[in-house]
Formats: structure tokens, sequence, C-alpha cells
């Protein structure tokens, strides 16, 4: 008889273990749920974090300039709304020449006034291409390094952007954005002292468009990987796609969860 009862206990036991290992999902491997994981997304595409909503502004704004007037005055009023100051190693008013490439230095930090806090450095060079000597495009590619603090997460990072800009022409009436925005570093988190490691973010953007002239992202789609590691939790991997919305959201899909974005902000609400 108490071979039988022992045996029911195990198999109880057992049951209830394969019960836990099954409601177990990838979304809390590594310690990083899947908000945790939309989270550090949504600051790598917001302004007040240099993402890459904060990247079109400036390769757009100096497109305008470096194909139709001075790169001397016209970028400046523009880094300076993103709290920036920018200085140009080529000589002031002047015009880019086809095929010529012009480096640009940018320190960026926020406003005294600002609810979150960060600082970043950015090394450009834009490159202006044409056809027939009538400018076409301009290939931006970036360097930078930072720190972001927030209300919920804080950050140290690094990375780069490569994106070619069409629709520098004065007569286009949007421009567009086709390549891929990185970054890596430590992260950690306010809320949750436990959750804290490394990241590293990959977005691939396609089509991202920015009504003239106020440069205002009003569409465009992007595939997202995030990956990383927290300390003795282990590894953790989201895959996700983003949709640019003509309000400064965009929809972010992480492993079938939806949030919306505020690319200014960088803050995320889950959808539904």
């Amino acid at each position: 008889m108490k071979t039988i009862k022992l045996s029911i206990v195990s198999m109880l036991l057992l049951c209830a273990v394969a019960c836990k290992k099954t409601n177990n999902t990838t979304s809390d491997t590594g310690n990083i749920s899947n908000s945790d994981a939309a989270d550090l997304i949504a600051s790598s595409i917001s302004l007040n974090s240099d993402g890459v909503a904060a990247v079109s502004n400036d390769a757009t704004n100096v497109g305008t300039s470096l194909s139709t007037g001075s790169i001397g005055t016209a970028p400046h009023s523009g880094f300076n709304s993103l709290d920036a100051t920018t200085v140009y190693s080529s000589k002031s008013n002047a015009t880019l020449a086809c095929g010529t490439t012009v480096s640009d230095t940018i320190s960026r930090q926020s406003p005294t006034t600002s609810s979150v806090s960060y600082s970043y450095n950015l090394a450009y060079n834009f490159t202006l291409n044409c056809n027939n000597n009538v400018p076409n495009d301009l290939s931006s590619i970036l360097t930078y390094s930072g720190n972001y603090s927030g209300p919920n997460w804080s950050s140290t990072n690094a990375g780069s952007s490569n994106f070619t800009v069409t629709g520098i022409a004065p007569q286009a009436l949007n421009f567009v954005l086709n390549g891929e925005y990185k970054r890596s570093g430590t992260f950690q988190s306010k809320i949750d002292t436990a959750k804290h490691g490394t990241q590293s973010i990959d977005i691939v953007v396609n089509a991202l468009t920015l009504l003239k002239p106020a440069r205002t992202i009003v569409s465009g789609t992007a595939t997202i990987t995030v990956s990383g590691n927290v300390p003795k939790k282990g590894n953790f991997t989201y895959t996700g796609t983003l949709v640019f919305n003509n309000d400064n959201t965009a929809t972010l899909t992480l492993n079938g969860t939806a949030y919306t974005v505020n690319i200014t902000t960088g803050l995320k609400v889950k959808k539904g």
C-alpha cells in the first residue's frame, strides 16, 4: 500500500515539474522579458537616445544643404534643435561637389529641463552621389558612443549606421532612407536590479520616409534583432518588426506582441 501511495506522489510531482517547464516561455530567457526587450528596442529608435529617428533627422538635414545650399549654415540649425553642436571639417558656405565626402562631428546632450539624461558623441561621413553631375542621393555613415538614463532603464552604448538618402532634389516631396542601424553595450533596469547585462541591437530600415520640409517621419518599416546576456541568468534573443506611423509613433511587434512606441520619448505601451 505504501509503495502504491509513493508511486502516486512521484507521478504527481513529475506532472507538476512537467507543467512548470511547459509554462516557461522563451520570453523569460536570460531574465529579460518580451516587454523588457521592447524597452531596449524603443530606446534605439527614439530621438532622445540618439536612435534611428535622430540619425534620420541628421542625415536628411545635411542632405538638403549639401545638395542645394550652404554646408556651413543650414545643418547647424537642425542639429541645434536636437540639443547638439556641430563642426564641419570642410570650408564654410560651400556646396559639396559630386562624389565628395564631408566629415562632421557632433556632440549631443540632453537639455537641463529634460526628463531623461543623455550624452552622445557622433562622427559622420556624408558623400553626395550624382547622376550626370546632378545630385541623386546621399550616403550617411556614422559611428557613435554615449550613455542614456531614463525613468526605467540606463545604458552605455556604441554603434554605427549606414544609410542612403534619396529625395534630396528640391522638387522631391519626401526624403527616403534605406540602411542599417546598430547598437551594443550594457544596460541596467532601475526597477529590477537583477536585470542588467549586455545588449546588441540590429535594425534594418526599409523606405523610412520623412515629409519635407519639417523632416517628419510619416512611414517606413524595419526588421529588428535584439540579443544579449544577463550574468548568471543566460542569453536572450528576440526578433521583431517595426512599422513607422504618421503620428510620431511606431508599431513594434515582438514575438507576436504589439507595442506602440513614441519615437520622440522612446516610451512604449502594449497594444490591446
